[in-house]
């Protein structure tokens, strides 16, 4: 196994197991206690994990989000639950806005064999090259500075786009959220685009799975208040839920299990 490949697989066993010891890594993997070593130190200089005694357990301040490629590895299964039940939220006739991400990408993926006729919004270039050929969806995209390492487009002129419409629906992805400090980013973009779709939509669905639960990033979006329903999966800690209640918000819980 390649490096790379190694700590995405460590990556995504901190995702499952939220602190993982280097002897079980070391038995996971078959390398040696030093290239287990190795690896959590290039990973917690990358910001994406905390080394502990013993092992590593996964960063809560977000330094910068993992490229796109790396995203799609990661608990598939949940995000296609995600997907599910975001469909099922959504009017034939809708203006939607798909935020950029791997999550929102299921969204799409379920929208387009449902032939509902809707408008989609997105700044997400994989989720409009997967939707040009569904020919009940009319597309646009927002145009702006492009990001590259997530294949979408950020900043002022692509939230200037977005303040150009009215939304019936939004879906907003997040890397880092939590219950005190609201919805977060590392990326001064992006917080802008976020910004421009909860002021420009009339019904606001978060749309991120538990693993992002009680990450911040440097970059405030907004209070989990500010959102209208959040779908996760039933993985987050149970001291939370009464919490996302005391906010007035709809709490959609998907299974972590495979989809049928």
């Amino acid at each position: 196994m390649l490096p790379d490949e190694r700590r995405v697989y460590i990556y995504s066993y901190l995702h499952q197991h939220a602190h993982a010891a280097i002897s079980d890594l070391v038995k996971l993997l078959d390398v040696s206690h030093m290239t287990i070593r190795r690896d959590l130190k290039e990973m917690e200089k990358e910001g994406k994990v905390a080394l502990i005694s013993g092992g590593a357990k996964l960063n809560q301040a977000l330094i910068q989000e993992l490229p796109y490629t790396e995203k799609t590895m990661l608990r598939h299964a949940v995000k296609r639950n995600i997907g599910q039940v975001a469909e099922r939220l959504i009017e034939s006739g809708s203006v939607i806005y798909l935020d950029a991400g791997t999550t929102t990408y299921e969204i799409a993926r379920v929208i387009a064999s449902k032939l509902k006729k809707i408008t989609v919004i997105t700044n997400d270039f994989t989720i409009a090259d997967f939707l040009m050929a569904s020919p009940m969806i009319e597309l646009f995209h927002t145009g702006g500075q492009v990001d590259v390492r997530n294949r979408s487009a950020v900043g002022h002129s692509a939230a200037q786009f977005i303040r150009q419409h009215n939304i019936d629906i939004a879906f907003i992805s997040s890397s880092s959220w939590d219950a005190v400090r609201g919805i977060s980013t590392p990326d001064e973009g992006k917080m802008l685009v976020k910004q421009a779709v909860l002021a420009a939509s009339r019904r606001k669905v978060l749309v991120s799975d538990s693993s992002k639960y009680g990450k911040y990033g440097m970059f405030h979006i907004s209070p989990l208040d500010q959102v209208d329903d959040i779908i996760c999966d039933n993985q987050l800690p149970t001291e939370i839920i009464p919490k996302l209640q005391e906010l007035n918000l709809r709490l959609h819980q998907v299974s972590s299990a495979v989809a049928d």
